[in-house]
Formats: structure tokens, C-alpha cells, sequence
């Protein structure tokens, strides 16, 4: 029984630092994509080229990969061990402690997978030459897909989704690793909602820029 606790622990251990480097890269994507509302496609592009070409940003880009690999791996195992943990559903006035956020993130993560697969599948693969499109002009691609109201949609939901997911991801993240203090953990708790809002708030509000002006 010891070690299944143990397992499990490591496995969220190390599912929570390959969150944390993902929270890190957030930031610094969004910063590349307002570059999308410049009437001139050339500093957007320009970033991007960079992006690809960069020795440094390539190795970070593998390290990114992986985090991204490992985090939903073990993400999906953790909640697996979960469902089987409890196979008999709860009684009512037993109910489970756990968090209203805890309790879907499997849902918002699956969200957020369908929509890195779509994101790759617009940009990345072409970069690597698995689709058909110029790796050199992502500025027009993106452009042409936030013209199109369905995706746009789709967009925006997948942003709320990850608005749940980032302030969960966050909080639990920093238990995890062991930084769990009463002082310290309100003010965690605060960064973590204003991260969830305001990175999705950003990402999202540059398609409805460019759709409406």
C-alpha cells in the first residue's frame, strides 16, 4: 500500500513540475501572438522564424514537448489510479472532499489536448514540413483561421477550459513540490486566479480583435 501511495506522489511530483515549465512558456507565447494585431505581418513573423531557427529555443522547444508529453501521460495515469481507487460511487452525505476544479480536470485537460492537436496540426507540423503551407508567413494562417467565426468559437472555449485548468494546475502544483504554508498559500492561491484569468483573457481576446477590427 506504501509503495502505491509513494508511486503516486512521485507521479504527481513530477507531473507537477513539467506544469510549472508549461506555466513558465504561457507567458512568453502570448507575448509572440499580440504581435497578430500589428497591421505589419513581418515582427510576427519575424518572432517565429526566430522560434524555429534558434539553436537554444529548439532544445527548449524538445524540453517543451516532453513536459507536454509527461504532463498529460502521467496526468491521465494519476486520474486512472483515481477511478479505480473509488469504484463504488459515494452516498450521499459521504460525499468527497475533493474540489469542484480537481473533479474536471481531466475534462478541461482533454479539452486542451484536442486543441494542441488542432493548434499543431495549423502550425507546427507545417513548420516541420508534415503539411502543406509557408512556415515563413504564420501570420497570414492565423489570420485566415480567426476569420472563420467556428473557430473562433471553438477557440474560446478551449480557453475557458484552460482558465479552470490553469488555476487548479497552479495551486496544486505548488502543494505538491511542498511549498504549502499558511501564509504563503493565499498568496498563491491569488496569483494562481489571477494567472487563470488573465492568460486565457489574453490569448482569447486577440482573435475577437482581429475578427471584429
Amino acid at each position: 500500500m506504501n509503495k502505491v501511495v509513494a508511486s503516486s506522489i512521485s507521479k504527481k511530483f513530477v507531473m507537477a513540475l513539467a506544469g510549472l515549465f508549461l506555466l513558465i512558456f504561457l507567458p512568453v507565447h502570448l507575448g509572440i501572438n499580440f504581435m497578430l494585431l500589428k497591421s505589419d505581418p513581418e515582427p510576427f513573423n519575424s518572432a517565429a522564424h526566430f522560434m524555429a531557427t534558434f539553436p537554444l529555443v529548439k532544445v527548449v522547444e524538445i524540453m517543451l514537448i516532453l513536459a507536454i508529453l509527461i504532463h498529460i501521460v502521467i496526468g491521465v495515469i494519476v486520474q486512472i489510479q483515481n477511478w479505480f481507487s473509488r469504484p463504488v460511487g459515494y452516498r450521499s452525505g459521504n460525499r468527497s472532499k475533493t474540489s469542484f476544479f480537481s473533479k474536471f480536470m481531466i475534462w478541461t485537460g482533454g479539452t486542451i489536448f484536442i486543441f494542441l492537436i488542432i493548434h499543431f496540426t495549423n502550425f507546427y507540423f507545417i513548420k516541420l514540413g508534415f503539411i502543406e503551407g509557408d512556415p515563413e508567413n504564420f501570420y497570414s494562417v492565423a489570420h485566415q483561421l480567426f476569420a472563420i467565426p467556428g473557430y473562433n468559437i471553438f477557440y474560446w472555449i478551449c480557453f475557458i477550459g484552460l482558465g479552470f485548468h490553469l488555476y487548479h494546475a497552479f495551486t496544486s502544483a505548488f502543494q505538491t513540490v511542498g511549498l504549502n504554508h499558511r501564509i504563503w498559500t493565499p498568496v498563491v492561491n491569488f496569483v494562481a486566479l489571477f494567472y487563470a484569468i488573465l492568460i486565457p483573457a489574453g490569448f482569447a481576446s486577440i482573435p475577437l480583435i482581429i475578427w471584429l477590427f
